[in-house]
């Protein structure tokens, strides 16, 4: 994808994160049965369920959540996807979900999670038990997070798929039980599953670059303790998980989702003072490990991201010093004690 140091507006931006590869047109047409999106409201889930609409035009995309902002459902409708409004911590609403062969899992609670542990623990653990129940008969790509993963020094190029998992703070714990029970479904009832560790997506809206070009603009000083980290484009990271679903094993496949390189906050951050012309302000200073991964076997599986680093910066930054819209839903990937 030739991705313009200018976006237009949200429509545009809409258009870009859910444009399809030809690989990926070619095996979500080649399915059997309709696709079913599971937490499709979320910061991926839109684009995700446009772009399996683009890439299989004559199935049914069902997008699966609660929506509590009205405007992202009829924004799908409007797309030709048959949104479900539906609480998936509510085992009585499953029979209203069709039971289609081919399911994206989307759900789980990130922030605020260091406040509403039970909470935390229910949506990241309790659901995937309902779901697989539902879904036994069906194929599941269930988005998980690189947080289960320890710390790495950079040099390493980061945790690899065969790293043992090693979570801070209840957080990452209850995304590795979230992991557990879609491999005990996976061993119990031959179901296919596929895990997808992600770390970390970036639109002009949310992500690591927003965090830090908004807080270059604001004059707020970047915390360089985590001093570096994994950047993908959204639109990149959605069609990787879109083919993901041609991975399904049983017992479950993992497969580590990231930018291919190892990014210096620090650099990171000159870069965007330099395009913003303001001088960075910095706190702390690099520990001798951060939050990686690995995602070669991504790429070996799939090719390298469409998008790469620079031209992902720059659409960015200039979205975000434009003043267009922006969610306020920091990453706080700077955070090293899980709390969040």
């Amino acid at each position: 994808m030739l991705l313009s140091p200018s976006i237009s507006d949200e429509s545009q931006l809409e258009d870009l994160l859910s444009e399809p590869t030809e690989s990926t047109c070619r095996l979500i047409n080649g399915l059997d049965g309709d696709i079913a999106v599971l937490g499709a409201a979320g910061k991926m889930g839109p684009g995700l369920c446009r772009m399996l609409k683009i890439a299989a035009p004559k199935k049914t995309v069902f997008a699966v959540s609660r929506f509590s902002d009205l405007q992202v459902m009829e924004s799908l409708n409007r797309s030709g996807i048959k949104t479900l409004s539906a609480d998936l911590a509510d085992p009585l609403q499953y029979p209203s979900i069709p039971k289609v062969p081919n399911v994206y899992y989307l759900v789980g609670m990130k922030f605020g999670a260091s406040r509403s542990e039970p909470l935390t623990w229910a949506m990241n653990v309790y659901v995937p038990a309902l779901v697989c129940e539902h879904f036994k008969q069906s194929k599941i790509v269930a988005l998980s997070t690189g947080n289960v993963y320890p710390f790495t020094e950079p040099g390493r190029g980061g945790a690899d798929e065969d790293t043992q998992p090693d979570p801070r703070g209840e957080y990452a714990q209850s995304c590795l039980g979230r992991e557990r029970i879609f491999q005990y479904f996976s061993q119990k009832d031959k179901l296919p599953v596929v895990l997808i560790r992600l770390n970390y997506a970036n639109e002009p809206r949310y992500g690591i670059i927003v965090d830090v070009t908004k807080r270059i603009l604001a004059g707020e000083p970047i915390d360089l303790t985590m001093g570096h980290v994994n950047l993908i484009w959204q639109g990149d990271a959605n069609d990787y998980i879109a083919r993901a679903i041609s991975q399904t094993q049983s017992p479950a496949g993992l497969i580590n989702l990231a930018g291919p390189e190892t990014v210096s906050v620090r650099y990171l951050a000159g870069c965007i003072g330099q395009m913003v012309n303001r001088e960075p302000i910095f706190t702390g200073s690099e520990d001798s490990t951060a939050l990686l991964s690995n995602a070669s076997r991504c790429f070996d599986l799939f090719g390298y991201p469409t998008v790469s680093l620079f031209p992902m910066v720059r659409a960015i930054v200039n979205w975000v010093a434009s003043g267009k819209p922006v969610f306020n839903k920091p990453t706080k990937f700077q955070v090293r004690n899980g709390r969040f």
